[in-house]
């Protein structure tokens, strides 16, 4: 799961958009944070059973914003949902560097230092974009940029295996409650902060950010990298979704839009994976 979406307020629009902030609806609340917390519980369970890379990949799908996207598909006119998801969209990059900056400090830091340094890192990305008006053209391409730079910029993360974690019952209460804790500080800061910061948190990737700093401490700087660059492959299922969402909704019918985002969401991880399996395996961290 990346950041909360910016689903109640993007961080700017094109100036041909209509408004986008949506009056505040205590049902799409309480989905949000539901959707927080089970994203973060299966994303653990998967860390159970298959390892930190297939659970990064899931925390990096779309699985809070997509639902969300779709109950506002059914209330809202298609043109405004479509700049929802370019508002989205425009803070990818600043997602991305939030990961790959954590993933290389890990290597030196403990988790305070790296979340600290990610987050700054993002803050500054994400209110930089926000300044500038962007087109879905431009948009999508430097979002499809980023992740090809997020992707060979990360460190190595030693083997190309990866084996079930232990993740105790205790842990488990504790990820998703630190994440349910950080959801509802980004829902209060969207209503009280600036624009432009609170914009900016809306797009906090939340998962991104609670997965590693219990992953770290634990297991240490490969077994975060593998981590994070599973969330980065998992993040090109969610930059495929927007990307083709955007594109299709002026041309095509809701329903119809939304199931091609979510059939390319599933597939670009797939390719991704299948190409980065072909290349050669990099050295452990040091």
């Amino acid at each position: 799961m990346i950041g909360l979406a910016q689903c109640d307020r993007p961080v700017r629009r094109p100036p041909n958009l209509p408004p986008l902030s949506l009056d505040p609806n205590p049902a799409l609340l309480i989905a949000k944070l539901a959707l927080v917390a089970a994203s973060m519980w299966g994303a653990s369970l998967l860390a159970r059973r298959y390892g930190h890379a297939v659970s990064g990949a899931l925390a990096g799908l779309p699985v809070i914003v997509g639902p969300i996207l779709a109950m506002l598909l059914i209330d809202l006119p298609a043109e405004r949902v479509r700049g929802i998801a370019l508002a989205t969209l425009v803070c990818e990059p600043a997602m991305l560097a939030h990961i790959v900056v954590f993933a290389n400090a890990a290597r030196r830091f403990r988790w305070p230092v790296c979340l600290a340094l990610a987050t700054v890192t993002f803050l500054a990305m994400a209110t930089a974009l926000a300044q500038l008006a962007w087109g879905a053209l431009v948009a999508s391409a430097l979002a499809l940029a980023a992740l090809v730079i997020a992707a060979r910029s990360l460190p190595a993360s030693g083997s190309a295996t990866d084996a079930p974690v232990p993740v105790p019952r205790t842990e488990l209460a504790w990820r998703i409650g630190v994440a349910l804790v950080i959801a509802g500080s980004v829902m209060w800061g969207a209503d009280h902060l600036p624009a432009a910061i609170a914009g900016a948190l809306l797009a906090v990737p939340i998962t991104g950010s609670v997965l590693p700093c219990f992953t770290l401490p634990r297991h240490g700087p490969q077994a975060t990298a593998r981590l994070l660059a599973g969330f980065v492959r998992g993040q090109s299922g969610f930059v495929a979704f927007f990307v083709v969402l955007v594109g299709l909704l002026p041309h095509a019918p809701k329903t119809v839009a939304f199931v091609a985002a979510v059939a390319s969401a599933a597939a670009a991880p797939l390719v991704l994976r299948r190409r980065t399996t072909a290349m050669p395996v990099r050295g452990a961290v040091e």
